[in-house]
């Protein structure tokens, strides 16, 4: 039985317009309700993807940046795991050598060496995804970012790198050349203590080795007293793989990757769709004939049943 559910957010729990749907708002609530746990499992930062989530008015844990931070209910900080600066040199000598652009995720904002640049990144995501993009709500987004302070841009990272009181969580580095983000995977592999994965075609998402979705799911699932074979994990791309990898319950977006397909258990319906909901939705349906099941047989043991 299902006890806890992990859900990814881009691709997965929003919808294109990175919005929650009703019936899916409505299906985790409905979870909840049943007293099955939720855990938000994202690429985004804090700071980024708390302000959606609260929405649901709920209190959930967060794996964030891939699992290079996690948090709990109450938003408190449970672990970190940062990149050192031998690993930072190394990364960034390959994104420059190729050519790649590139932003670096801090535990306080995101940074960028060119907004333009960002907002061509999201037009092209947006295509990706068979989308028309609507550039005047991105440079909208774009905006409020900035106002925020959770998107900061900077001549370059030299400054950033060098403090000792700001940890580097996560680089995302972007390309349309396929060539280029191939060469740049292989080299990265081979440094050795990343976890190097992507959320998209046109892009990759490196951590420390530590920083995994499924990695931080063990744990807090662990905390929980929870089996991983009474966990559900839902996402769309490669970066969720290793949590769908290690849960008895692994769920495809319609519109996941290929990969991802390959290694679930089963694939619900694309974030255009429900899908998330459809799936929660089984779960219930699943809980409520085993209880069924269980309070039948319970009344044919007690002489009661029909």
């Amino acid at each position: 039985m299902v006890k806890l559910i992990a859900l990814d957010m881009d691709g997965t729990l929003l919808t294109p317009d990175h919005d929650i749907s009703g019936r899916t708002r409505e299906a985790i609530e409905k979870a909840m309700d049943r007293g099955v746990q939720v855990v938000i499992a994202t690429g985004r930062a804090f700071y980024e993807a708390h302000g959606i989530i609260s929405k649901l008015d709920m209190n959930v844990p967060y794996i964030c940046l891939n699992g290079a931070e996690v948090r709990n209910e109450s938003s408190e900080i449970m672990s970190t795991s940062a990149l050192n600066s031998e690993l930072i040199d190394e990364v960034s000598d390959v994104f420059k050598a190729e050519g790649i652009f590139y932003q670096v995720y801090t535990d306080r904002a995101i940074y960028t060496t060119s907004i333009e640049r960002d907002i061509e990144v999201f037009i092209d995501l947006s295509e990706q995804m068979g989308q028309k993009a609507n550039e005047t709500r991105i440079r909208k987004f774009m905006e409020e970012r900035l106002e925020r302070g959770t998107l900061v841009e900077v001549d370059d990272y030299k400054a950033i790198f060098e403090r000792g009181d700001e940890n580097v969580l996560k680089f995302l580095a972007t390309s349309s050349s396929r060539a280029k983000l191939v060469r740049a995977k292989n080299e990265l592999n081979e440094i050795g203590n990343l976890a190097v994965s992507s959320s998209s075609a046109g892009n990759i998402e490196l951590t420390h080795e530590n920083a995994q979705k499924g990695i931080a799911l063990e744990h807090i699932a662990e905390i929980m007293e929870i089996d991983m074979k009474d966990v559900m994990a839902v996402g769309d791309n490669l970066n969720d793989i290793s949590m769908l990898k290690r849960v008895g319950h692994s769920v495809a977006m319609g519109n996941a990757a290929s990969e991802v397909k390959g290694i679930a258990n089963k694939t619900t319906k694309t974030n255009m769709e429900d899908g998330v909901a459809i799936a929660i939705e089984e779960v219930l349906a699943e809980m409520a004939r085993q209880e069924a099941a269980a309070a039948s047989a319970s009344d044919s043991e007690n002489g009661t049943g029909a």
